[in-house]
């Protein structure tokens, strides 16, 4: 998860404008499985995507405290892709609508994640989170690198965001289709953990 391990130069306000729709991946690639929220952004900036959404590397921009600059009068969605806890297999993707779970039901995979944020923000702006349980979190030493179960799973994640806003996922310059199929609409809960894997 992002807060207090973002590294970069840019401003909060610089990372996040005001358009409809932003899509923002949290966390840092310094340590392990967490660069997986910037390694799904990295696809996903290969779309041609509506002028209406705006794609973030929240990670690089800081802070949890970002997405309290959202305008709720001008964004309509928020889309976070980061890793949570769970109690899937790792690699395994679910797709969560933040208002529809519990408060103990899904944790930050890292202490000090932007959970308790996000659920500030979204009194105000829908939340959709699609989430990727991890392997491996080197926090606090430093490693680069996703493990292979996390790194296979990012064409769904992709996949699942993608078909969030409507943009055909075989658009994108070297991220064909996955294989496989997914399942619409996910349930929120599923039996055997907090929340579905995809």
């Amino acid at each position: 998860m992002i807060s207090g391990k973002g590294i970069g130069t840019r401003s909060a306000s610089e990372c996040l404008p005001h358009p409809e729709i932003v899509i923002a991946g949290c966390g840092n690639p310094l340590f392990a499985d967490d660069g997986f929220g910037p390694a799904v952004i990295e696809k996903i900036q290969r779309f041609m995507l509506p002028d209406n959404v705006k794609v973030v590397d929240a990670g690089v921009c800081g802070s949890d405290s970002i997405f309290t600059l959202l305008d709720p009068g001008v964004t309509k969605q928020l889309i976070v892709i980061d890793l949570l806890d769970f109690g899937a297999a790792p690699g395994s993707i679910t797709r969560l609508e933040l208002a529809n779970f519990p408060q103990d039901g899904i944790h930050d995979a890292l202490p000090g994640g932007v959970a308790g944020t996000l659920r500030r923000v979204q009194e105000d702006i829908p939340i959709l989170i699609v989430g990727c349980q991890p392997k491996h979190l080197s926090y606090p030493e430093m490693e680069i690198g996703l493990s292979d179960e996390v790194q296979g799973s990012i064409p769904r994640a992709v996949r699942v965001v993608m078909d969030s806003i409507g943009v055909d996922f075989t658009d994108v310059v070297g991220c064909g289709p996955t294989t496989g199929s997914l399942r619409l609409p996910w349930p929120i809960f599923g039996e055997d953990a907090g929340a579905p894997a995809i």
